[in-house]
C-alpha cells in the first residue's frame, strides 16, 4: 500500500512576533524535509500567532504577515507545507491556510465558519470563505480546513469535497479548558467515521495572555481509530506514515474543483515506528501543566525572567509558589512574607517551611509599623468610629504596595494568588491582594486548589506543601480569629453554586433546587453580581474552566437585573 509521510508541527508561536514565528516554521520544515516527509502542517495563524486581536486592524501588520508567507514560499522545497496566515483581498482579510510546494503557493483556503462566542471574536475581523478545493499530487489527495470548520455540524463543505479525498487536514488554535480534549476527539472521530477518510489535526501550543493552547495534535484513520497523538503542553513534531487508499479518486462535485500539485511521494525510505506512545493525562495533571505553561509563557513572552508574590502560609499562595518554581526555576522566584499583628505563628512558619522545601529566596517584611502609621494618620478623620473592613483592607493594600515596590525596583513580575471562588464573590481587596501582573489561579475554584496542591506533593514524592497548610481553616488573617467561613458558606457549597451559576448558567430557582438553601444561594448570587467592578480591574489570569471571567463571561458593571429572584 502506498503511504504519505506527514509531519504535524505543533509549535509555540508568539502573537505579533512575525519574524520569530516564521523562523520557527522554517526550522521545523527543515526537520521534516530531513526526515523525508511529504507534507508538513502548522497551526492556525501560525505566522501571526493566535489570537492577534486588534493587530488585525493595522494595515502594516497584515502587510508584514504577507511578506513572511512569501519568505516561506521561497524557501519551501521538496515538501508540501500548509501554513496558517492572514490573507488579504481588497479591504477584506481572511483567516487562511496556504498550500505551498516548490516555491509556489498552489492554493489559499479561507476559513468558512468564524467563531464568535466565548473567547472567540473572529467576525470582528475576518470575512468568511465560501469554497474549498481538493489538492491532488502524484501520490495522494487531500482537503484543508481551519479549526471551527470541523466543529460545525452543518458542514456542507465536507459533503461536497471531502468524500473523494484521501485525507483531511485541519489546522487549529483550540484553547485548553478542562474536558476539551474529549470534545475534540469526539468531533474528529465523528468526522472520520462519516467521511470515511483519515483526519489530521494540528493544534497550537503555548500561553497567550489568559489562554493556554495544549497542543495534543491528533491523527485518526478512516474508521476513527487513533493513529498518533502529539505531546500535551509541549512543542512536538509528530511524524506518521499515512496509508493511502488507491481506490479513492478525486472528482468534481458541487463547487469543488481539483488543484494539481506537481509533487511525487518520496520512495525508498524506512517506515516510521507506529503506535501511540503519548500517555493520557487525568484532569488534575492537565490543569497543573496548563497553569505551568501559562505562567512560563506569560513571563517569557513579556520579557520577565523573575517573579514575586506574597506567601501567606495559606493554600493558594503555596500552590502559586510551586507552579512558579516549575515554570521558571527556583532561582527566579522570590516569596515575600508580610505578617501583621493578626498573622499566626503557624502561617508564618509554614510560609518559611514551604520556601525551604522549594529552595526559593524568602524575605519577611512585617507590616505592623506601617499599619500603625496609617491608623495614626487617619485617626483624626475616623474619630469615634470602630475598626471595620476599612482597616482590614488597609493591610491588604500595604502588602500590595510592597510587592509592587519589589516589581519596580528589581523588575519582578508580581503573581496574584487569588482563586476563582474568592474573586467570584468579591472576597478580595481591590488594589490589595488583587494587585499583580498575572493571576495564576484566577480561574481555579478553591476545592480544585486543594486537589492541585495534593497532586504536587504526590508527583514530588514528598511533602513539599506542609501538611499543616491543608489542615488549617482558610483565613485572610486581617482581624482576630478570622475564618473565611465567617463570611462565606463552606467552599464545597460555594464552588457548587459558582459552577451552576457561572459555568452552567443556571437560574436562581434551579440552583436552589440543587443546593437546597434559598438564603445562601440568594446571598451568593448577589455577591457575584455586585462584584463585577472588582473583577473588571483584576489582572489577567489563566483560563482553565469552560467559562472564565473576562473574555468568556462579559457582564455589565452597572446592572439592575436581580439574579436572586
Amino acid at each position: 500500500m502506498n503511504k504519505a509521510r506527514v509531519a504535524v508541527s505543533q509549535i509555540n508561536t508568539t502573537v505579533g512576533d512575525l519574524r520569530g514565528n516564521t523562523e520557527k516554521i522554517l526550522f521545523c520544515m527543515g526537520q521534516a524535509v530531513h526526515n523525508n516527509a511529504d507534507l508538513i502542517i502548522f497551526p492556525e495563524l501560525a505566522v501571526t500567532g493566535y489570537p492577534p486581536e486588534d493587530l488585525l486592524l493595522r494595515p502594516n501588520f497584515i502587510k508584514e504577515n504577507l511578506r513572511c508567507i512569501d519568505k516561506i514560499r521561497i524557501l519551501t522545497e521538496d515538501i508540501i507545507a500548509i501554513v496558517g496566515f492572514v490573507d488579504r483581498k481588497g479591504n477584506s482579510i481572511y483567516n487562511s491556510a496556504a498550500v505551498i510546494s516548490n516555491r509556489k503557493i498552489f492554493y489559499i483556503y479561507h476559513k468558512m465558519h468564524l467563531p464568535n462566542y466565548g473567547v472567540f471574536d473572529e467576525k470582528r475581523y475576518f470575512v468568511p470563505g465560501d469554497s474549498n478545493r481538493v489538492l491532488k499530487t502524484k501520490g495522494f489527495s487531500f482537503v484543508v480546513n481551519i479549526c471551527e470548520d470541523i466543529w460545525n455540524p452543518a458542514d456542507y463543505i465536507a459533503e461536497r469535497s471531502m468524500h473523494s479525498a484521501h485525507f483531511m487536514v485541519n489546522i487549529s488554535a483550540s484553547p485548553y479548558c478542562m474536558g476539551k480534549i474529549k470534545e475534540r476527539q469526539r468531533v474528529l472521530i465523528g468526522k472520520a467515521n462519516r467521511l470515511k477518510i483519515p483526519v489530521l489535526y494540528c493544534n497550537l501550543i503555548g500561553g497567550q495572555d489568559e489562554l493556554v493552547f495544549d497542543g495534543r495534535s491528533l491523527i485518526f484513520d478512516k474508521r476513527g481509530k487513533l493513529i498518533a497523538k502529539a505531546k500535551a503542553f509541549e512543542e512536538d513534531l509528530l511524524m506518521v506514515d499515512l496509508p493511502i487508499d488507491a481506490k479513492r479518486t478525486p472528482r468534481i462535485k458541487g463547487k469543488t474543483r481539483i488543484i494539481d500539485i506537481p509533487y511525487k511521494t518520496k520512495e525508498e525510505r524506512k517506515d516510521l515506528p507506529g503506535g501511540v506512545s503519548v500517555k493520557e493525562m487525568d484532569r488534575i495533571e492537565e490543569v497543573y501543566y496548563a497553569l505551568v505553561l501559562g505562567v512560563r509563557d506569560y513571563a517569557r513572552k513579556n520579557n520577565f525572567s523573575k517573579v514575586t508574590f506574597g506567601l501567606s502560609g495559606g493554600i493558594d499562595s503555596a500552590l502559586v509558589a510551586c507552579i512558579a518554581v516549575k515554570a521558571l526555576g527556583r532561582a527566579n522566584v522570590l516569596a515575600v512574607s508580610m505578617p501583621s499583628q493578626y498573622s499566626s505563628k503557624g502561617t508564618q512558619d509554614d510560609a518559611e517551611h514551604l520556601s525551604r522545601n522549594l529552595g526559593i529566596r524568602f524575605v519577611r517584611i512585617p507590616i505592623d509599623s506601617i499599619f500603625d502609621e496609617y491608623n495614626n494618620t487617619l485617626a483624626i478623620h475616623f474619630t469615634g468610629m470602630k475598626a471595620d473592613i476599612t482597616e482590614e483592607n488597609m493591610q491588604a493594600r500595604i502588602r500590595g504596595n510592597i510587592l509592587m515596590a519589589f516589581s519596580n525596583k528589581f523588575g519582578y513580575l508580581v503573581l496574584n494568588t487569588g482563586n476563582k471562588s474568592e474573586t467570584s464573590v468579591g472576597y478580595c481587596t481591590l488594589y490589595g491582594d488583587m494587585a499583580g501582573g498575572f493571576a495564576v489561579v484566577k480561574d481555579v475554584p478553591k476545592n480544585l486548589v486543594y486537589e492541585l496542591a495534593r497532586f504536587i506533593n504526590k508527583i514530588e514524592g514528598k511533602e513539599i506543601i506542609p501538611k499543616a497548610i491543608f489542615k488549617r481553616p482558610p483565613s485572610a488573617e486581617l482581624r482576630p480569629n478570622q475564618k473565611d467561613q465567617d463570611s462565606l458558606p463552606s467552599y464545597e457549597m460555594l464552588d457548587e453554586i459558582i459552577d451552576l451559576y457561572i459555568e452552567k448558567d443556571k437560574a436562581f430557582s434551579d440552583i436552589v433546587k440543587k443546593v437546597r438553601n434559598k438564603g445562601i444561594v440568594k446571598g451568593i448570587l448577589r455577591m457575584i453580581d455586585i462584584n463585577e467592578y472588582k473583577r473588571r480591574q483584576s489582572p489577567p489570569g489563566i483560563k482553565i474552566t469552560p467559562r472564565a471571567f473576562g473574555k468568556d463571561r462579559r457582564m455589565p458593571i452597572t446592572n439592575k437585573f436581580n439574579s436572586g429572584d
